[in-house]
């Protein structure tokens, strides 16, 4: 239980029980139970979104999805994604492109990145709220818990970059084992989806494969660039998998 309170807190800004002080061990071992600490945001995001849905004012109901999402999570995957695009697109070798992406100032490849996420994200959001509020609530209960299965994915699944670093401890104590264990622990989390509507969980499911196809191919391009992952690719793989799998939610709605 600690573990996943210690991914909680450093996740998002909930604080059940405020920890000042963790162990290496305790920090590392957080990774298990991130798909979890989606399932807290995606309930009160689809909380939040349904009843902004009830004015049925789409633009606003997208808007304030994205907004949630955001500020519940205090931004930290979005400062990922910027930070990542401004070093990965710099053209610069590995040392200065890992100098850039510890840099806090934004650059425009960031600032771009995050204004088309954004654009995406609120515009999908809006379309779904437009077309159902069942599945609006549907998608955004879902897309973080499968992005932060993919974050777990890239933590497990690509070397760490840095020789030090607060994404270290993850990456020294991330197996198999913790892919396997956050991968039954998603289905566990999407499985209620099926009894609302099976076509919910079987979207879900896409959503899951496009998003790994998304958080591989990425994470591989990164490792190529500066020969592994980082925190911030992190942050990148979890932002760019939750947009992505809002889209899959919106084209199947769309089409059913």
């Amino acid at each position: 239980m600690s573990e996943f309170l210690i991914g909680l807190q450093f996740l998002t800004r909930i604080f059940v029980v405020k920890q000042s002080v963790w162990t290496e061990k305790s920090f590392g071992e957080s990774v298990k139970y991130f798909p979890a600490v989606g399932a807290v945001l995606g309930m009160i995001c689809a909380f939040i979104v349904g009843a902004v849905n009830f004015f049925e004012l789409p633009l606003l109901t997208g808007a304030v999805g994205f907004a949630s999402l955001i500020i519940l999570t205090g931004g930290i995957h979005c400062d990922g994604l910027m930070d990542s695009a401004d070093g990965l697109f710099s053209g610069r070798e590995r040392e200065k492109i890992l100098a850039i992406m510890k840099d806090s100032r934004a650059g425009a490849f960031g600032v771009t990145g995050m204004i088309l996420v954004a654009a995406l994200e609120v515009s999908t959001l809006a379309e779904l709220a437009r077309l159902s509020t069942c599945w609006l609530c549907a998608a955004i209960f879902s897309a973080p818990i499968i992005a932060r299965l993919m974050m777990v994915v890239t933590i497990g699944g690509f070397p760490y970059a840095r020789s030090s670093g607060m994404g270290k401890a993850f990456a020294d104590f991330t197996t198999r084992r913790t892919i396997i264990f956050a991968a039954g622990e998603t289905f566990l989390l999407l499985l209620p989806l099926n009894f609302l509507d099976e076509k919910f969980f079987l979207c879900a499911a896409l959503a899951s494969v496009v998003a790994l196809v998304v958080a591989w191919r990425f994470a591989t391009f990164a490792t190529k660039k500066i020969g592994g992952v980082t925190g911030d690719i992190y942050g990148a793989v979890t932002t760019l998998t939750e947009m992505f799998a809002l889209i899959i939610f919106l084209l199947t709605a769309a089409a059913t």
